[in-house]
């Protein structure tokens, strides 16, 4: 399984979208991706990618694009 896969594995999971879906989504912008949500989402990819984000990093996670970004941080790279 790709990294793009894996982080759309994600993304359907928690927020129960389709991948089409998954570019439009940013924090707030839907019920399931509040604060409490946007921790599930954090700690569900640090498991997936076995990394751990800094408290900057999960700020700046603002939206499925943005993640990408953030995961990069990582050496995640999703493609």
């Amino acid at each position: 399984m790709t990294n793009l896969e894996k982080y759309n594995k994600v993304f359907r999971g928690m927020f129960r979208k389709k991948d089409e879906e998954l570019p439009a989504l940013k924090y707030r912008g839907i019920p399931l991706w509040d604060s409490i949500g946007h921790m599930d989402l954090v700690g569900e990819l640090e498991e997936t990618f076995d990394i751990r984000m800094d408290t900057q990093d999960v700020l700046d996670f603002t939206s499925y694009e943005k993640g990408q970004e953030v995961l990069g941080r990582y050496g995640v790279v999703i493609e």
